[in-house]
């Protein structure tokens, strides 16, 4: 299956959680019947990325990268690569290469949907599927700075600035699905 196929057979599955998520599933599922080439960043009209929130194995705190071009502290995730075969892949290796944490389990299909304006090509658009993992109770972050700025444990709660409110959305929602995940 090709990486275009698994991202339209994981939203095509996903169980949005409210009318507003289920409006960007439907947009991305239309995004993907549009465009071939909708999983790489040469699609100018906009391109599926993954990123992940990944939350400390005791659920209280979560790691974010300080983004070098962005100048925020936003999850871990971006671009998908020639060689990845999933979207969930991709969002897994996203997540590796920018923490340094081995080791990560990434939870079994997207918690939230978020399409945003980036610089790519000279203007357009991430249509974002973002995941959560959770790392092991040794975790340690090795920062590559080819990856970022910086990079941090911080409380769920407690997301610095600079950051913003899709950043803080998918925290609170990865978290309650770690902890929800825990509590079965």
């Amino acid at each position: 299956m090709s990486l275009h196929a698994d991202a339209r057979a994981v939203l095509g599955a996903w169980a949005a959680p409210d009318a507003r998520q289920e409006e960007l599933r439907v947009s991305y599922l239309e995004h993907l019947d549009a465009h071939g080439d909708a999983m790489w960043r040469e699609c100018l009209p906009g391109h599926l990325t993954a990123s992940t929130a990944i939350i400390s194995a005791d659920g209280s705190r979560v790691a974010l990268v300080l983004h070098g071009t962005l100048n925020m502290w936003l999850q871990t995730g971006g671009h998908c690569e020639p060689e990845d075969t999933t979207l969930a892949g991709a969002a897994l290796r996203e997540a590796a290469e920018e923490s340094g944490i081995d080791g990560l389990t990434l939870l079994p299909s997207p918690v939230r949907l978020d399409r945003h304006a980036v610089p790519c090509g000279g203007g357009s658009h991430h249509l974002d599927v973002q995941f959560a993992a959770v790392a092991p109770p040794d975790a340690v972050l090795v920062r590559d700075p080819e990856e970022s700025d910086d990079l941090g444990w911080f409380p769920i709660e407690g997301v610095p600035d600079p950051s913003d409110e899709p950043c803080r959305a998918l925290v609170r929602t990865a978290a309650a699905a770690v902890a929800a995940l825990r509590n079965t």
